[in-house]
């Protein structure tokens, strides 16, 4: 067991362990497109009465702690994601090494490829990629379908929403930007 600064983070690991051992051993609370990560999050939260922004600080702060209860939750979550549901096998049948590659070499393709942007567009329009890939993302979580078709459903819908959807993106920018003005950049936030 890890040494963890409060008694909360001690009881979460037991909590996060135990759920990650029944969905280790083929429980089926997870059905269909269910995802793990959530069932597990969501079981932190009611089991200890904390929201589902606290549990999941405290999800990502127990596993950065315990490598080895990390390595166990991939593990299930790559089995369940993609052995039982046939997806992304290509990926799941790699070493640990060639996948942590693979993740390395598209982390710093997404990082110079904004900063391209960034530097040829500007920064509203870097803002709006983030956006619209957070979104569809969002999307594709709650559905259960795949990244592209939850990006094209959010197209489809900000066209038929153009209005709305622009004055709505353009406000939340406009706000972005002046926060991030007032406060300016600071190396804590990352």
């Amino acid at each position: 067991m890890t040494t963890y600064h409060s008694k909360k983070e001690e009881i979460a690991e037991q909590i996060i362990l135990s759920e990650v051992n029944n969905l280790s051993s083929g429980s089926s609370v997870v059905t269909g497109s269910g995802c793990a990560a959530c069932h597990i999050l969501f079981t932190l939260a009611s089991k200890m009465q904390i929201s589902e922004q606290d549990a999941s600080d405290l999800l990502s702060e127990v596993l950065l702690h315990n490598l080895q209860l990390n390595e166990y939750f991939m593990q299930m979550i790559e089995n369940i994601h993609m052995k039982q549901r046939m997806m992304g096998l290509a990926f799941f049948i790699k070493r640990r090494e060639a996948k942590d590659r693979y993740i390395d070499s598209n982390f710093k393709n997404v990082l110079a490829e904004l900063s391209a942007d960034l530097l040829n567009y500007g920064v509203d329009v870097v803002f709006r990629k983030l956006l619209i890939s957070s979104m569809s993302l969002e999307i594709a979580k709650n559905i259960g379908i795949d990244h592209h078709a939850a990006t094209e459903e959010l197209y489809y819908y900000m066209r038929k929403k153009d209005q709305e959807t622009h004055e709505n993106m353009l406000q939340l920018s406009i706000t972005f930007m002046k926060r991030s003005r007032v406060k300016g950049y600071s190396k804590s936030y990352i």
